[in-house]
């Protein structure tokens, strides 16, 4: 294998882990992204990227170009932070600043590695004189999963005839992985205060429509098909145990495999809550905060990825970064990283071939939007313990040191080197985009995200 774009990204490694580095230091969450947003797109700009930023109505969004004509080849990278997630690259919980922001979900690297793939691609076109163009994509707020959704909604990545969208994690492996579509939504009920001992016939308490529009949603989980997953959380229950709250909210997920299916059971949550308000003669505002498509994984573009994670050489680990792992792994909490737990304790970092996973997940990601509009592909590479628990303080301390920069390199070369595949090959293309029609079956995209809905 000719080695043009992983030559190239090994020449930025300093640029490409600075970046990083520079936007682990400076959390930002779902929106908010404004430093991550100006440093992503300086570096495109200097390789020679046409970048415009502040597109699709989103001020820290990113579209960059380089090249022309088809195929269009596309990667999507994020770099939004999680709330109250910091923490220090060491062994031990240990928060920079007690609730500030951290990558737990390791985006200081997810948008990296994307950015260090399409200059890697570039530097082989330009080098084989290849047609095609390459976009990338800066997605705001992905841990929100509403991000890729407003940016659908005005018109990105139409453009695109394949993409590739790579995420952190505890291995290596292509994801044919079926995740769930969300609906998130928050009730917001309004009673009548009263002296809760005193005179509480002439209340009408909002927390408790709250409470029985709750008892009505569990209710409902035996009446939803199995993949349906309802998770509710109460925001606002009122202010003293004596007074009769007038004002009371709740905050709801409801996800699915499909996205018909969320907004069946989403309608029948609705119901659910005016049924409450009818009980508790209270009122009831629904304010919608958005959703997301479940994943469609193209297997002509997983091919190709899993032929191209096979090919390129992937982390070495050193034993400073085995230490450093073990250590986390006799420090977590818990042990749902993907393969952690009692059956691993001797793995620490994952060392192997590839693995290409299918079934089912109950997590979901925006990625999803984007591949019922293009054909794309997920994969994950390890920048993380094995035993690493989703959004963990682990995560984030892996993310600000070697074990994450090396998962983010690797991961950078993979996509560089599959979107060669797609250039040099257009029959790859014309594949993918006769599986994407299959896999739709005359369905179009219907964004999730209403027209007046605004971030």
């Amino acid at each position: 294998m000719e080695k043009i774009s992983s030559n190239y990204i090994d020449n930025k490694e300093n640029d490409l882990i600075e970046l990083a580095t520079k936007i682990w230091e400076s959390p930002e969450v779902a929106f908010t992204e404004v430093n991550a947003c100006e440093w992503t797109a300086e570096l495109l700009r200097k390789e020679g990227f046409n970048v415009e930023v502040g597109v699709f109505g989103l001020p820290t969004s990113i579209r960059a170009t380089w090249g022309e004509r088809k195929p269009v080849v596309g990667f999507l990278g994020e770099y939004d932070a999680l709330p109250e997630m910091s923490q220090k690259a060491e062994t031990h919980k240990e928060a920079i600043e007690e609730g500030a922001p951290g990558h737990a979900c390791q985006h200081n690297l997810l948008g990296v590695a994307h950015v260090g793939a399409a200059i890697g691609l570039k530097k082989e076109m330009e080098e084989k004189g290849l047609k095609g163009t390459v976009v990338f994509y800066g997605c705001p707020a992905e841990e929100v999963l509403t991000g890729k959704g407003f940016m659908a909604r005005e018109g990105a990545f139409r453009d695109l005839d394949a993409f590739f969208a790579w995420h952190p994690g505890p291995i290596n492996a292509v994801s044919r992985t079926l995740s769930t579509a969300v609906n998130s939504f928050k009730l917001h009920f309004t009673g009548i205060t009263a002296h809760a001992g005193g005179d509480p016939h002439n209340g009408r308490s909002a927390l408790d429509a709250i409470e029985l529009t709750n008892v009505g949603i569990n209710y409902l989980r035996e009446h939803v098909t199995d993949d349906v997953r309802m998770h509710y959380t109460i925001t606002n229950g009122g202010q003293a145990p004596n007074i009769v709250p007038d004002k009371a909210s709740a905050w709801y997920y409801v996800r699915a495999l499909s996205r018909e299916t969320v907004e069946d059971v989403y309608e029948r949550m609705i119901k659910v809550a005016k049924g409450a308000a009818m009980m508790t003669e209270t009122e009831v505002e629904v304010e919608f905060l958005g959703g997301c498509y479940n994943s469609l994984a193209n297997n002509v573009l997983a091919d190709v990825l899993k032929e191209s994670m096979d090919e390129v050489e992937p982390q070495k680990w050193t034993e400073e970064d085995i230490k450093f792992a073990k250590e986390l792994e006799g420090a977590k909490t818990n042990s749902s990283g993907m393969l952690g737990g009692e059956n691993n304790k001797k793995a620490y970092l994952y060392e192997g071939p590839a693995l290409d996973l299918g079934g089912e997940a109950y997590a979901s990601s925006d990625v999803g939007d984007a591949q019922h509009i293009a054909p794309g592909i997920m994969f994950i590479t390890a920048t993380s313990n094995i035993g690493a628990a989703g959004h963990s303080w682990q995560n984030t301390a892996c993310g600000g040191m070697d074990i994450g920069m090396k998962g983010m390199l690797y991961a950078a070369k993979v996509m560089a080197n599959a979107g060669k595949k797609v250039l040099n090959d257009t029959s790859i293309v014309d594949e993918a985009k006769e599986e994407f029609e299959k896999s739709m079956n005359g369905r179009e995209y219907k964004c999730p995200i209403p027209k007046g809905l605004k971030i």
